[in-house]
């Protein structure tokens, strides 16, 4: 009998619940070898390569590209290979064992789910089939590469609803979205008619449903509507006042029922960055006393070349001196707090995957030039996802430059240990007034945010403060 071992979804992060499946770098029924890459997985910090745990064949795999596996969940399967190079049984891998669960005395409720007859529960794949996750039966191996945890065979997956009358599930919309495909389009390959990933890949490669292309071919409710010339009326029928659609002014048609009656949006799970984020936000909200103060700070008297995140980075760091209780990590469970001797200052990146937070270590020790090579850095490999996870936590105190593309004054977010975060938003002219008369000046708002449990007002006012007159300064 085939020596078959199941390889459960190790934690990729620090704690982080589930992970998202990019792409499968083995195919299934191929051999893989040990510590070769298995899977891409994109986790809220990261896309990173998962290697295979076993050397052997590849059985089966518990999702397809799209689906979210919860951590420790199932994720392959291996009929090892004992001709080639395994993991000795000795040598730490990291895994957790625990005794296999008791057998559920409570009977399943209806609705729950679709049970196979093996006891193991299906749900629906993106490809229009099914998924099958091992929840009921007993599993001597809770393996993870990393650390212990509890683990569970859940695997979320997406459900392919029928928005003008196609079906697909949210990932297969967006890829189709990203490559410029209509879906009404794309002939179905799925089980029931469901519109594949592979299926929006082979349109985009064909170039046969290009977004705004003309039709070729009657489309699906054009062709419900062709009524033949023997079956025409002879004249137009009277319009009643209750047929008539309302125009707007361009002359298209209006929706004239509330958004209550009719919606034709559709609900897509958060993954990746902005899973985490939603996360990190709603346990900020509930765990932090959050007060906000807001200033102008006169720019007037920069020369030419300044660069405004680099005068803002310094500006914190003489702050931090300043006004050390800002620069600091507050523990609320034991009422504990961390002063910090150097500054290190995350730096918002918005992106269109969410929201990223690196850390830009050491501000205190670095000039205007290093400051803008290493925002540069973090930037880019933002962008590319090759940011190492590292380089996401441990900073001291937040900057949001929410100003390049919009607002004033904000309340953001404080994000525990942080006490503090600075947000700059929009710089602009006003009169200001000056030994007989008044002036135009520049300036960009402020708006700092902080953890009223772990600073006082008077130290937040004395930090902004220490931030305006570092701004002001001819440099």
């Amino acid at each position: 009998m085939a020596d078959i071992k199941t390889f459960h979804l190790p934690d990729l992060g620090e704690g982080l619940p589930d992970a998202t499946i990019v792409e499968w770098l083995a195919k299934v029924g191929g051999t893989v070898k040990l510590d070769e890459p298995l899977v891409s997985m994109e986790t809220a910090k990261a896309v990173v390569e998962v290697p295979s745990p076993f050397s052997g064949k590849l059985v089966k795999v518990h999702g397809d590209a799209g689906d979210i596996i919860v951590t420790g969940a199932a994720l392959a399967e291996f009929e090892i290979d004992p001709n080639l190079p395994q993991r000795a049984e000795a040598e730490s891998t990291g895994h957790h064992h625990a005794p296999p669960p008791k057998a559920a005395t409570a009977p399943a409720h209806e609705g729950a789910g679709t049970v196979a007859p093996d006891g193991k529960g299906v749900v629906a794949s993106d490809e229009g089939g099914e998924i099958v996750t091992n929840d009921n039966a007993g599993r001597a191996d809770e393996g993870t590469v990393v650390g212990a945890m509890q683990s569970s065979d859940r695997v979320h997956a997406e459900a392919a609803t029928s928005v003008g009358g196609v079906k697909a599930v949210p990932a297969v919309r967006a890829l189709a979205k990203k490559l410029g495909v209509d879906l009404t389009r794309v002939a179905p390959s799925g089980a029931g008619g469901v519109v594949t990933l592979q299926d929006v890949k082979n349109a985009a490669a064909a170039g046969t449903a290009k977004i705004g292309a003309a039709a070729t071919a009657p489309s699906r409710a054009a062709a419900a509507q062709v009524v033949t010339p023997a079956a025409a009326p002879t004249s137009p029928a009277p319009t009643t006042a209750a047929q008539r659609t309302t125009l707007s002014a361009a002359g298209k048609p209006m929706r004239t029922t509330p958004p209550s009656v009719a919606a034709t949006g559709q609900p897509e799970p958060l993954k990746g960055v902005r899973r985490n984020m939603a996360r990190v936000m709603a346990a900020a909200h509930a765990a932090v006393v959050p007060t906000t103060l807001c200033d102008d700070a006169d720019i007037n008297n920069w020369l030419a070349g300044n660069d405004i995140t680099g005068r803002l980075v310094r500006a914190i760091v003489r702050a931090c001196k300043a006004v050390p209780a800002l620069n600091a990590w507050f523990d609320g469970e034991s009422l504990t707090r961390t002063l910090h001797p150097h500054v290190d200052i995350g730096i918002a990146v918005d992106t269109d995957d969410g929201l990223f937070v690196p850390a830009l270590r050491n501000a205190d020790m670095l000039d205007a030039a290093g400051v803008r090579a290493a925002v540069n850095r973090l930037r880019g490999e933002v962008e590319s996802r090759s940011i190492p996870p590292s380089e996401l936590t441990g900073y001291t105190i937040s900057l949001s430059n929410f100003g390049v593309f919009a607002g004033r004054y904000a309340t953001p977010v404080v994000v525990p240990p942080c006490v503090a975060i600075i947000a700059a938003g929009k710089g602009r002219h006003q009169m200001t007034p000056v030994m007989g008369g008044f002036e135009s000046h520049r300036v960009i708002p402020l708006s700092l945010t902080f953890d009223h449990r772990a600073a006082t007002g008077g130290e937040a006012a004395r930090f902004l403060k220490a931030m305006l007159d570092d701004l002001a300064l001819e440099v």
